[in-house]
């Protein structure tokens, strides 16, 4: 419902909030109703009383003597509703769909769902709306909102670090995703079957039983592709089709990782011109594209969830899936899971919420979306569990196995490997079920990698204001291709390890916990209530405030020394990598947290004051230009703030 509907303020289409504020006073005019009576403060403040500085019948001060945040054209959402679609484009992606499922079961079923759901309270539903709450208040892009906190810029600069190398190799995925979506429409599977090169060692993946020389006790290996068997390892023909067809693989890094493979170069080209084609005009229409992004997926997993449950077996792998493990429950690695789930997969702390919640109108209803997206992405992670295991309980019954949960690999080759090997176990139209599900994969990956493309590209126009949205979406695109040809290489995979594991997923923790320190202690949790008090009409309440000053930056620090305790080298297919690709990975990790303390002792030094202590108390508050992007709003909250 549009403003005008609900409370009678004319001009505003952002959805209107019962008993929000309305400070706007536009030309120096003080804001009228929809009769051409002059509003009261009382009626301003959605009726608490507020003591006026200023005479009714008076001006407010010349709005121009305010410091004015610079963007003051910025792009906004074209409706509310694509701000909401994109935000689950964004955060329902490929972990919910190919992670979860795994990481699950591995963490005791369905009681993994439990402490999944407690700490979706605690830790994914507080920081979501908190990092929409001070995206939409600021209209700030992720490194621009921390003049809130200027001594904790790096924390935005540390976050754009870590989306930069993660999209550097997203879109390689995207690419290995295209290949095997394009593969798929012929007949038989390519993977389906082994070839002559690869005999005697391999066993057909379309095989409904495992040849007779092959025993019993053998046969989840064989499946799971690692099986020695007279002193020979036995590969199914999906894992060969992976690694020699489609990476040709190497066996290490030692001699290099050679040259890019022309048809994945080909469609990592394909992959990033889609996102440039999504962001060519900004969120203008990258929230006309949300649409299609976000619901389009929904629309192949019901199909497959519905032809998965008409599978024989299709029931024992759901049932595998939902059934508890009560004892898993009090094994500290099923809480880490569930938090790294839970983080990675809502996308927070990236600063990707930030910034899309930074084009909103000023009076969004934040809290209702933060709550919907929040709760579709959980309602997803299931829905996809219960399709995942349809099949593969299919598969168990087809391979005469009992055990689900051995029946494929949970590794990084699960979504290349293990799925397709199921899927070409089908008897009826392999290649449409095939085609459906890569294109579906496809789709979510293209949501993701839009939101944090845009989220660089957010920053670069919030400090280059001139640059245009296609100018910085091209620049992105060409940088995209160049540095993602190096996945796509025989020894791609391994770099790709390499980078994720330093470059995005260990130093995201760390950032986490600075983020929430920067706006939890350092601006303070008094001070973003009142922001959402002023900007929304109501405070948070106690659950909100408790979760953001205390439980989520602990639960996080927990995870944090449990993590570093339980460090081990990295290591992909028991290859240990040589000894300059460890000292690669930690500059890597060092210059992402490095941005702490560079930009911090910066923005110390450009503060004002005769004294060190005074220079730092100064970077510890906000700047002179922090708050609403209007002017006139703008003048009015710092009259709201001065007075409560």
């Amino acid at each position: 419902m549009e403003g005008r509907d609900n409370n009678g303020f004319i001009g505003d289409s952002s959805p209107s909030i019962a008993g929000q504020f309305r400070w706007n006073t536009p030309n120096g005019v003080h804001p009228q109703n929809a009769h051409g009576v002059a509003l009261t403060d009382v009626e301003l403040a959605g009726g608490k009383t507020v003591h006026r500085t200023v005479s009714p019948d008076n001006a407010p001060p010349n709005v121009s003597s305010i410091p004015t945040p610079v963007n003051g054209d910025r792009d906004q959402w074209g409706k509310g509703i694509e701000f909401l679609m994109s935000c689950i484009a964004m955060s329902v992606g490929l972990g919910n769909v190919w992670r979860f499922p795994f990481v699950a079961l591995e963490n005791g079923g369905g009681a993994f769902v439990i402490p999944y759901i407690i700490v979706l309270l605690l830790v994914g539903k507080p920081v979501y709306y908190m990092e929409m709450i001070i995206g939409q208040f600021s209209s700030r892009g992720s490194v621009k909102v921390y003049d809130m906190a200027p001594i904790m810029r790096g924390v935005g600069y540390g976050q754009l670090f870590s989306v930069s190398t993660l999209i550097t190799y997203y879109s390689s995925l995207m690419a290995l995703i295209a290949r095997y979506m394009i593969d798929s429409f012929m007949n038989p599977l390519p993977w389906a079957r082994c070839r002559s090169e690869w005999l005697p060692n391999c066993v057909d993946s379309e095989a409904k039983m495992m040849p007779l020389q092959v025993n019993e006790s053998s046969l989840h290996n064989v499946t799971a592709g690692i099986q020695t068997l007279t002193g020979s390892t036995v590969s199914s023909s999906s894992e060969l089709y992976f690694t020699k067809v489609v990476l040709k693989e190497l066996d290490g890094i030692d001699d290099g990782i050679g040259l890019p493979d022309l048809r994945l170069t080909l469609f990592l080209v394909l992959s990033w011109s889609l996102v440039l084609l999504t962001l060519i005009k900004g969120v203008k229409s990258s929230g006309k594209a949300s649409y299609f992004l976000a619901l389009f997926p929904y629309v192949v997993m019901t199909v497959l969830l519905i032809r998965a449950c008409t599978l024989p077996g299709a029931v024992d792998g759901i049932v595998y899936f939902l059934k508890p493990q009560w004892d898993k429950i009090y094994d500290p690695k099923v809480w880490y899971a569930a938090v790294t789930q839970c983080f990675f997969s809502l996308s927070i702390c990236f600063g990707n919420i930030i910034m899309y919640s930074s084009y909103n109108k000023f009076r969004h209803n934040v809290y209702r979306d933060a709550t919907i997206v929040t709760s579709i992405d959980t309602f997803t992670s299931l829905l996809a569990g219960c399709t995942i295991f349809g099949i593969l309980g299919h598969l168990a019954h087809v391979t005469g196995k009992t055990d689900v949960g051995n029946v494929v690999k949970s590794d990084a080759g699960l979504a290349f490997i293990s799925y397709p090997e199921a899927i070409a176990k089908f008897e009826v139209l392999p290649q449409a079920f095939s085609v459906l599900f890569f294109l579906m994969l496809f789709v979510l990956g293209i949501g993701s990698n839009v939101a944090m493309t845009s989220c660089v590209m957010t920053v670069i126009k919030d400090q280059f204001p001139r640059v245009r949205n296609w100018q910085a979406a091209s620049i992105i695109a060409i940088c995209g291709v160049l540095l993602g040809s190096i996945y796509v290489t025989p020894g791609g995979q391994y770099i790709l390890k390499l980078v994720d594991y330093y470059g995005a997923s260990s130093i995201a923790l760390v950032l986490a916990i600075a983020e929430l320190i920067a706006i939890g202690w350092v601006y303070g949790v008094d001070r973003l209530c009142k922001d959402t008090e002023f900007m929304l009409g109501h405070r948070p309440n106690i659950y909100w405030r408790i979760c953001w000053r205390w439980i989520t930056p602990l639960l996080m620090f927990v995870i944090l020394i449990y993590n570093l305790v339980t460090l081990e080298p990295l290591m992909y297919k028991q290859y240990v990598y040589p000894t300059i690709a460890y000292d690669i990975g930690w500059c890597i990790f060092a210059f992402g947290l490095l941005q702490l303390p560079i930009w911090g002792i910066y923005a110390v030094y450009k503060q004002d004051g005769k004294t060190l202590n005074e220079k730092i108390r100064n970077a510890l508050k906000p700047t002179p230009a922090w708050g609403p992007l209007d002017p006139a709003t703008h003048y009015e909250y710092k009259k709201f703030i001065d007075e409560d």
